[in-house]
């Protein structure tokens, strides 16, 4: 066994396993011989990561964020992973609370709720009123999580270490994958990460020019009794959207609103708000899921929950702005180039095959209504010709799909009349245009009238050394063509060879031409000294041939 600190743990991970059928993991944890990787189907894979416990889970949530490694089949099978557990009994939350507070419980708040509103695998929430009358939520973390935490993530990352020993798990680096996942868990401990990434979610979003920032609601931190283990914050009264009490459309609207229009309105705020934090801001929420998107009593619509956020820098949001552009154009060739600007680093891809699967995928839409196309779906299958080109893009674009994928899920599912395109097509000729002319078109325009300034003066002189170089004939061009030193090598070792080649035959010829007519007993010897050399060498050569596998 790989890691005998945890053997109890380990054993009911295989019994899991055996319960489940998974034969290939089951053979690796126990040091068996282990084949191609399979994977279970979708829903087996999921039910292991729940037998397995909470940590699991948050590990299947993780690779729901993950398209650019498995199937849309998995990624839609492991988004539905939900950590809810058993809550933790009072007596011991009410421990832990009192130790992470300055002041008495009894004087910080005039009435705490014992029964939690919701318990995770990390936390669990309760509502209470602080002594001034303002009502808070309290994230409180379990108690004792930490240790069980440490104790996973060891595990992990030794079946990482096993698995990367395999062709799998090289291809897919899973111990990296392994280490952000840890990394990320251990993050989730500190919940003045998150209270902070509340805190600039609800910055970027008090201004916009796409919509009222008085319609967004984000919970506001109290930092003064915040803590790594307790994270206090505003209430927000409301239902998860899809439980909206908004009138339905058949039904007769009392308050004079139209249903429709009143579900197409919160459609678009959802989108341009989004689109906001992924296109403009950069830091996105990145689990929009139902139950993270509240209707509030007062119209508003709230985002909690800002455990899992993704960051985008300028440059990817240039590259994925334009990847908009050439999907609604259905232009594979520009969305092949998209790709490779994406990619991780500079690896060698067929591009002529990147454009033919692109081509393919795409044409599956050229004859489907826009209104009809599901965009995010169009995004993992994106991500899965990447994949299966070998293309690695960077890990922040499965939360960007996974973000697309859910916020497009649930507002279809608040307003089944909704059409992606008619929402993101104003927002798309804005985006162009501030990449076009930035923020500020003005100071756009004198910076680049600075830029022709300074080429203008600087050309001629650049000219004239350019000129003078190559009339001095001192001008020495570096040329750099990728696989020309593998080329050279290879053309290096078949000279060497054929030049030793021909001197083995010179030999032999010399001896034979020499033993023909030996007239001294000198001649002979030097003749059998020239067929013995001239047989060593041929035997260095052929042993040379065929230790370097070319036979060809």
């Amino acid at each position: 066994m790989f890691l005998t600190q945890t053997v109890p743990r380990q054993r009911e991970i295989i019994e899991v396993l055996f319960r489940n059928g998974w034969d290939y993991m089951r053979k690796l944890l126990t040091g068996g011989k282990s084949e191609d990787p399979q994977l279970p189907t979708p829903a087996v894979l999921k039910k292991i990561f729940i037998d397995l416990g909470p940590v699991y889970v948050k590990l299947g949530q993780l690779l729901s964020t993950r398209p650019d490694i498995l199937s849309r089949a998995y990624i839609e099978e492991l988004s539905t992973l939900q950590d809810e557990v058993p809550p933790v009994a009072w007596t011991e939350v009410e421990v832990l609370i009192r130790k992470q507070l300055k002041r008495p419980l009894e004087e910080t708040f005039k009435y705490l709720n014992s029964v939690p509103v919701a318990a995770g695998s990390i936390a669990q929430t309760h509502r209470a009123t602080l002594a001034d009358g303002r009502e808070v939520a309290l994230k409180v973390q379990r108690p004792g999580i930490d240790v069980t935490i440490a104790q996973d993530i060891a595990l992990i990352q030794g079946i990482a270490d096993l698995v990367a020993r395999t062709e799998f798990g090289q291809n897919y680096e899973i111990k990296s994958i392994a280490e952000e996942f840890c990394k990320a868990l251990e993050a989730e401990l500190d919940f003045t990460r998150e209270a902070s990434f509340t805190d600039e979610l609800r910055r970027n979003l008090s201004q916009s020019k796409w919509f009222d920032p008085q319609q967004i609601a984000i919970a506001q931190i109290y930092w003064e009794l915040t803590t790594p283990k307790l994270m206090v914050m505003e209430w927000l009264d409301g239902v998860p959207i899809l439980s909206a009490p908004i009138a339905s459309d058949n039904s007769s609207d009392t308050d004079g609103k139209d249903p429709i229009a009143e579900r197409k309105a919160i459609t678009t705020l959802l989108f341009r708000a989004f689109f906001q934090q992924l296109y403009i801001d950069g830091f996105f929420h990145a689990d929009p899921h139902p139950g993270n998107l509240f209707y509030l009593q007062d119209g508003r619509v709230a985002l909690l929950d800002c455990g899992m956020v993704g960051r985008l820098d300028p440059r990817t949001q240039q590259i994925l702005t334009e990847m908009l552009l050439a999907i609604v154009d259905l232009d594979a060739q520009r969305c092949a180039q998209l790709t490779l600007q994406l990619a991780d680093s500079n690896q060698p891809v067929i591009m002529a095959r990147l454009e033919s699967d692109y081509d393919r995928m795409l044409r599956k839409y050229h004859n489907v209504s826009l209104t009809q196309i599901n965009f995010s779906q169009i995004i993992y299958e994106l991500l899965q010709v990447a994949r299966n080109n070998k293309i690695r893009l960077p890990s922040n674009m499965g939360l960007y799909a996974k973000t697309i994928a859910n916020l497009e899920g649930v507002a279809r599912g608040f307003n089944p009349e909704l059409n992606f395109f008619d929402e993101i097509k104003p927002l798309l000729t804005d985006l162009f245009r501030r990449q076009l002319l930035g923020d500020s078109p003005v100071r756009s325009l004198l910076r680049t009238a600075l830029d022709l300034k300074s080429l203008s003066l600087q050309s001629p002189r650049q000219i004239e050394s350019l000129l003078d170089r190559v009339t001095s004939e001192t001008l020495q061009w570096n040329i750099s063509i990728r696989g020309l030193d593998s080329l050279r090598r290879t053309t290096d070792a078949a000279a060497n060879r054929l030049s030793f080649s021909i001197l083995v035959g010179s030999l032999i010829m010399g001896a034979a031409i020499i033993s023909s007519n030996p007239r001294t007993p000198e001649l002979s010897l030097l003749s059998n000294i020239l067929f013995a050399a001239a047989s060593l060498l041929s035997l260095w050569l052929i042993i040379s041939i065929l230790r370097s596998g070319r036979l060809n």
